[in-house]
């Protein structure tokens, strides 16, 4: 148990200094651990995510009592001290534009709202796997509360705006 509570501390610990530019150890003499350490970063990210699945929707929620899909995200990123807004519009703002085939897990992915002719975006979920052709994420929506959707679906395509990472 030990172990387990010291790899959950120390993907944490590197986690925190990947995002906040730690870039001493994030730029050490092996690159290929600094992204390693990043990937344990967003596996605990998206772990912690999966954990919620089922949790109901609820209209400006952002607990475990209920979430609309910006507090869910929001609720996420704030375990590992990232915080952003509560609005998916506020939050589409925020990171680094990532183009389609460069998503991976971890990034957000934004949608337009109820309407696909409306160019606002209205919803959010977190990027849980992406191999080519399939993106499948995680959000809060409004019919099913927390739960996994993939991109590919006709109501999510239509409404595709924008992926931004958050996690470098």
């Amino acid at each position: 148990m030990f172990l387990t509570i010291q790899r959950t501390v120390l993907s944490g610990l590197l986690f925190c200094a990947v995002i906040f530019g730690n870039h001493a150890n994030a730029q050490s003499k092996n690159p290929q651990q600094a992204d390693a350490d990043t990937l344990n970063a967003i596996e605990s990210l998206v772990s912690f995510a999966n954990k919620h699945l089922h949790i109901p929707y609820r209209s400006g929620g952002s607990s475990k009592k209920g979430f609309d899909c910006s507090g869910f995200v929001r609720y996420c990123f704030s375990q590992w001290d990232i915080l952003l807004p509560h609005s998916s519009e506020a939050q589409s703002e925020k990171g680094e534009i990532v183009e389609l085939p460069e998503a991976r897990p971890g990034d957000l992915i934004f949608f337009k709202g109820h309407s696909s002719k409306n160019s606002r975006i209205g919803h959010v979920g977190i990027i849980t796997d992406v191999t080519p052709g399939y993106v499948r994420f995680i959000h809060s929506a409004w019919k099913g509360g927390v739960r996994y959707d993939l991109l590919s679906a006709d109501y999510y395509k239509k409404r595709f705006v924008a992926i931004r990472r958050m996690i470098d």
